[in-house]
């Protein structure tokens, strides 16, 4: 899957600047988000702000000003927010320059230190990759080593482990140069471990040697490490980017530096073999040929005489490879790489091999944990194969490679590959080798345990965990978009266990709320967190006790969080638990229970919860009991105190115990008798403990409900009515008679039992939106006794277990708006009903659903084309499209001046173009479009201004394509299919002539639309070659264009071939052109020749030019016949032209005496029988000059560019066949354009022939 395109975090970038030496210059930036945490780099290394670099930051604009600039501010700079990161340069100008070497600036701001640099140059590296330096400061000269400058202090770092960095440096080839870091190690647990790296991977450590030293020294007083690299004999290999990486324990940081290496001056010849020989020691690892730096010297020297002719091509093919840089060097061979593509082709076929009949194939691809088999074919089936990876033999180790012999087959099978498999297989029989790449690719990692969203208060530990597919996978974490990276991990914590990885935050604050989100290469998860700042609800207040010696007192309170502990208090001082006093926190209940209270228990109690500035307290008041004797009778009294806010009503919490303590008074001491309404609670007289206990509890009798949980205590001067564990069913009137001797009292008590609301029904979900929706509900039946205070919505994802609570403060209405969901993500809802009680159990959960919003609208609405009745519109779609898919598009017009819009498709349209007909001609007609989801229709993208439904004009004009423009060859019975494109409103009138005439419709097809006209022939004939003409035309305005057609075939046999002369084994023959030459260029004939005797046909000549020619080496006494055909583009004559005559080769020593002829004299001046033409040819590519010569002795041939040599340019070649002189060009520029001169010469004379070349450059 590949990865999205990364959005900057900037919407303006800061440009580069040029500013003089002591100016100041301002660089501005602007983020996308206000508030964005952004840092300013010099050189890779962050700026800190001081007296010259002031930086600021308000809101979405960022500013970086450096004053009083120096030179070394030249330098390379960075913005960076978030993962974006912007560059820039800063260019210092010197007012005023002088000769003499600049003395150093005094710098306000640290600057780096620069590199030492030593005065004897080093013997040359022993390995030609040389060990590259690091990016460092700036080195001195050889020259001027000796000379002491002070340099500022190093710039120190206060972020990182680094308190000086290695900085830039440049030096001469041949020179030292050192590089320096510092790290503090009085922080760290260990020595640190430093590497130096040269580009990314190479590690310089197995480089030291005679060029490169690595030195490091740790002071004890100010415990700094120093370490060090030293370059020796630097050369411009040297060059490039460096990076030093420092690591203690989990501690890590980098730098990166570069080094440039400048050529030193020189003057004076260049000794070739010196320059040829390797740098080293002179064995078969010596250095590399620095080929680049010969040939720079070889441009600076003065330019010699021309040398001879030499055939550069059969020196490089006898030639090895590693000769080749060498050779082109010789001969003045700049183009190597294209010299060696083209020596390349000229190769020879690679050799079939012996020993395999069929081999591996260059690369192989498996997925991770697949079964790979590497199959070949031997030719020798006793042959012993070995297999090789990355250079060593595999040997058999248990089930993982498994060898194979099946008849010529040899298999090699690798079973669970993993990633360790990936490498280079080879496979050896003898000498031979076969070779080919195993590529394991690693499945994609799924999650399949995704994250959860939470809700937390500040301070406390959020711990995110998602499972993946894969153990030891990587991952990368995300908050807001913005990637979590190693710098910050002070703030979060990354863990991995087996397949789970975790997210944690130590101590959360608000700023931590946000979207997280963990992405692997199969996919991703994303969760909200929710920080809100800690509030304590008392679910629970603690009451005042009134409680007798002996009894137990129980102090409860109830708040919101169950983590929260606390202290009690008593009368300011803390109550320390004992035997005695039991102090128990279970859930969110705090309770303090004291067991036998006596006096000295009187006093406050408060619950003091930790980390919040509030108290819960309550009064604990002993009651004495004092036994009066009166001796008289009394009649009962009923001396009520119900300590309620109602006099005659007690209230209380269901589930909890209610005590009545009724005094009374009577002699004789009455009875007791509690009824509920009309109803007598059956009540059991139970004795108490025996007289010895206690004087409080004699005479006390115990009167019980059959399940223990209503009793009544009866007293001397006093009754205890105890409920435990009220209940709903216990409220009600309750009326309590007293009965002695004397008479009878009674009173009228009200219970009201008071308890948590039900739960109100399952929640109604409306107005879903992007990340929003409206919750409705309704109130519980039951409000438990006591008035609704609010309500408590939770959330949660449907597939999650985690409810999150979505308010701390009580709702009073009946409709919440619920906001920052994910979108596309399904939830459900739940109420909780809040009284002063408590809460309600959760109701049922909603509905699921989900949110999704109308897509954004579609942009750039454009007219395409107008006619007189229709429109023709496209647009892009909506940039925002979200989880509601896009369903399609509907398009709406109004005229000008009404606010009707009306719908120009029935239903939706899912293409992003669309053609509207029937439309009134001439009307102003505005047009908009929306696009369709789920959640509705978007925003419209309308039209700035309306359209008027009339045709516009377009003038014709006709696109000719490139090809068309050179005369276009094809041969007899052939298909032409021309497709001439042109536009043009309203749609214009076509014409094709040929030759000034119409074209015959029954030979040639035309076919036009309204973009483009085809001329089309099945089956080309000679009689379709000409000139072609296409005209458009729209009323007065017209347009066109001519194509060149020529039709070509085979040429007729050539006439009269004749023997012309008979002598020795030679026979000369003559002939006379073709009559028909196929309506092209005739490029030569071929000569065949047979014996009488067996008339097989041997070929003498091929591509001959001439009209007449000698053929030799015939044998004597055999009697000959001759035939020629010509050849032009298309091929040789369907016929040839055969001697009527045969030619007899007479034996010797016959008594034939030949004639006396005087001795021809064949050697003359060279004569140009073919002149050179003028060309016109195209840039780019490739182009040849040629013209036809004879002459004997054979002439020296010297080719001329405006009176120019050519001899030694590389870029033209010549060539010389059969008398044919040709001049190739190699893809020639305007530049080549000129006068070109062939000139030949030998002892009898001199010829010249001369051309003019013109190159176009393509429209």
């Amino acid at each position: 899957m590949p990865e999205p395109v990364k959005k900057s975090a900037f919407t303006k970038k800061p440009k580069s600047e040029e500013v003089s030496v002591g100016g100041t210059v301002t660089f501005l930036a602007e983020t996308e988000k206000p508030g964005l945490k952004v840092k300013w780099q010099r050189n890779n290394v962050d700026i800190t702000a001081n007296e010259r670099f002031a930086i600021k930051s308000e809101g979405k604009q960022h500013s970086l000003t450096i004053s009083n600039a120096i030179t070394e501010d030249e330098v390379v700079y960075a913005v960076i927010a978030g993962t974006s990161k912007v560059k820039f340069e800063l260019k210092v100008k010197e007012q005023e320059k002088t000769e003499e070497s600049p003395a150093p600036v005094s710098n306000p701001d640290p600057a780096p230190a620069a590199p030492e640099a030593s005065e004897a140059p080093a013997p040359p590296a022993s390995d030609g990759s040389a060990p590259p330096p690091t990016e460092a400061a700036e080195a001195k000269p050889p020259e001027s080593s000796e000379a002491t400058a002070t340099q500022p202090e190093p710039p120190k770092d206060e972020i990182g482990l680094f308190l000086e960095r290695p900085q830039d440096g440049e030096i001469t080839v041949g020179t030292n140069i050192k590089f320096t870091a510092r790290i503090a190690g009085a922080n760290l647990i260990k020595k640190p471990v430093v590497k130096w790296f040269k580009g990314k991977w190479m590690d310089l450590t197995s480089k030291v040697g005679k060029h490169l030293q690595l030195h490091e020294s740790y002071d004890r007083n100010t415990k700094i490490y120093t370490f060090e690299i030293q370059i020796i004999g630097a050369k411009t290999t040297y060059a490039g980017g460096y990076r030093c990486e420092v690591s203690s324990k989990d501690k890590f940081d980098s730098c990166n530096f570069n080094l440039a290496v400048h050529e030193a001056a020189s003057s004076g010849e260049v000794d070739i073999r010196a320059a040829f020989r390797r740098t080293g020691d002179g064995t078969e690892e010596a250095g590399e040929l620095d080929f680049s730096a010969l040939l720079k010297k070889r441009d600076n020297e003065p330019k010699q005489g021309t040398e001879p002719d030499v055939d550069v091509w059969e020196i490089l093919k006898k030639a090895p490879p590693s000769e080749y840089e060498k050779i082109a060097f010789q001969y003045g061979i700049t183009d190597l790489r294209g010299l060696l593509k083209r020596l390349k082709k000229m190769k020879k076929e690679e050799k079939k091999s012996e020993a395999f009949l069929k081999k591996m194939d260059p690369a192989y691809q498996i997925d991770k944990g697949q079964k790979m088999k590497l199959v070949v074919e031997v030719a020798n089936p006793d042959a012993e194969v070995k297999w090789l990876k990355n250079g060593q033999e595999i040997r058999v180790s248990g089930s993982k490679y498994i060898f194979e012999s099946i008849g010529n087959k040899r298999i090699l099978t690798i079973n669970n590959c993993s990633l360790a498999d990936d490498a280079a297989y080879t496979c050896v029989i003898g000498e031979e080798k076969c070779f080919t790449e195993l590529f394991v690719r690693e499945p994609p990692i799924q999650i399949l345990h995704p994250l959860e969203d939470q809700m937390v208060m500040v301070g406390e530990r959020v711990e995110f965990m998602c499972e993946v597919s894969e153990e030891g996978a990587q991952v990368k974490w995300e908050k807001d978009g913005v990637e979590l990276t190693r710098e910050e991990t002070f703030k979060y914590r990354f863990k991995k266990d087996g397949k789970k990885h975790y997210l944690i935050i130590n101590e959360t604050t608000v700023e931590d709320g946000g979207h997280y989100k963990v992405k692997t290469n199969g996919g991703d998860s994303l969760a909200e967190l929710m920080v809100q700042e800690k509030q304590l609800e008392v679910l629970q207040d603690v009451a005042d006790l009134t409680v007798r010696a002996k009894e137990q007192a129980v102090f409860k309170c109830e708040v919101s969080d169950e983590t929260v502990t606390g202290i009690w208090v008593k009368n300011g001082k803390e109550v320390i638990a004992n035997n005695r006093i039991k102090i128990t926190h279970i859930g969110r209940v705090h309770k303090l229970t004291i067991d036998d209270v006596v006096p000295q228990d009187e006093g406050d109690y408060s619950f003091i919860p930790n980390g919040f500035a509030f108290s819960l307290s309550a009064k604990l008041h002993f009651m004495e009991v004092k036994i009066d004797f009166v001796p008289r009778q009394e009649p009962p009294k009923i001396k009520l105190d119900c300590m309620s806010q109602c006099a005659d009503t007690i209230i209380v919490v269901a589930g909890n115990k209610l005590r009545l303590d009724v005094p009374i008074s009577g002699d004789p001491a009455p009875t007791v008798v509690w009824m509920k309404g009309d109803k007598v609670i059956e009540q059991i007289k139970v004795r108490t403990e025996t007289e010895s206990q206690h004087d409080l509890y004699r005479d006390v009798d115990l009167i019980s409900e059959v399940d223990g949980r209503v009793h009544v205590e009866t007293h001397p001067d006093h009754c205890v009515f105890t409920i435990e564990g009220a209940e709903k069913s216990d409220e009600g009137a309750y009326t309590v008679v007293v009965k002695n001797e004397a008479g009878e009292d009674k009173a009228n008590i009200n219970v009201k039992v008071i308890e948590v609301p039900d739960p109100p029904e399952a929640p109604r979900i409306s107005n879903i939106g992007e990340d929003f929706c409206t919750v409705q509900w309704d109130p519980p039946k039951y409000d438990g006794g006591q008035p609704i205070l609010g309500y408590i919505l939770e959330r949660k994802k449907k597939k999650s277990y985690r409810w999150m609570r979505l308010n701390y403060d009580l709702v009073q209405e009946l409709t919440y708006e619920s906001k920052r969901m994910i979108e596309g993500v399904v939830y459900e809802m739940r109420i909780y009903a809040v009284n002063s009680i408590g809460m309600s159990i959760p109701s049922q959960h909603s509905q699921p659903f989900m949110p999704i919003a109308p897509t954004s609208e579609p942009t750039m609405l454009v007219v395409d084309d107008v006619s007189d009745t229709s429109i023709s519109l496209k647009w892009r779609p909506p940039e925002r499209i979200g989880a509601g898919g896009l369903d399609g598009y509907t398009v709406e017009y109004c005229k000008e001046g009404s606010t009707e819009w009306v719908p120009a498709l029935l239903g939706l349209t899912e293409r992003t173009s669309v053609m509207i007909r029937d439309l009134p001609t001439g009307e102003r007609l505005a047009f908009r479009v929306r696009a369709i989801n789920l959640a509705g229709p978007s925003e419209p993208c309308t039209m700035k201004e309306p359209v008027t439904i009339r045709e516009i004009m377009q003038r014709p004009k006709i696109w000719l394509p490139r090809y068309l423009r050179q005369k276009l060859i094809k041969k007899v019975g052939e298909t032409v299919n021309i497709v001439i494109p042109f536009q043009g409103k309203p749609r214009p009138v076509v014409t094709w002539l040929k030759d000034g005439q119409p074209v015959d419709p029954k030979q040639i097809g035309i076919r036009n639309s309204e973009a483009d006209s085809i001329l089309f022939i099945r089956k080309a004939e000679r009689d379709h070659s000409g000139e072609y003409k296409v005209q458009i035309q729209i009323e007065n305005c017209e347009d066109s264009a001519t194509i060149h057609i020529q039709i070509v075939d085979k040429p007729s046999a050539p006439q009269n071939l004749k023997l012309v002369e008979i002598w020795g084994f030679n026979v000369a023959l003559e002939w006379v052109p073709p009559k028909d030459d196929g309506n092209t260029e005739i490029t030569g004939y071929t000569v065949q020749k047979a014996d009488k005797k067996t008339m097989e046909w041997f070929t003498v000549f091929e591509h001959y030019r001439r009209t007449h020619c000698v053929v030799s080496d015939l044998i004597m006494g055999n009697e000959y016949f001759f035939r020629v055909f010509s050849e032009n583009m298309c091929g040789l004559s369907e016929n040839p032209c055969t001697s009527k005559n045969s030619a007899y080769i007479q034996k010797t020593g016959t008594a034939y005496k030949p004639p006396s002829y005087k001795d021809h004299e064949f050697e003359e001046a060279p004569k140009f029988t073919h002149p050179l033409n003028d060309r016109s040819v195209i840039a780019g590519y490739n182009a040849t000059l040629s013209c036809a010569l004879r002459g004997i002795p054979k002439p020296k041939i010297t080719w001329y560019k405006n009176k120019m040599d050519l001899s030694m340019e590389a870029r033209y070649r010549s060539f010389s066949k059969q008398g044919v002189l040709t001049l190739e060009l190699r893809k020639p520029s305007p530049f080549d354009g000129g006068v070109y001169t062939c000139k030949a010469v030998n002892e009898h004379g001199v010829a010249e022939t001369e051309c003019r070349l013109e190159v176009r450059v393509p429209q």
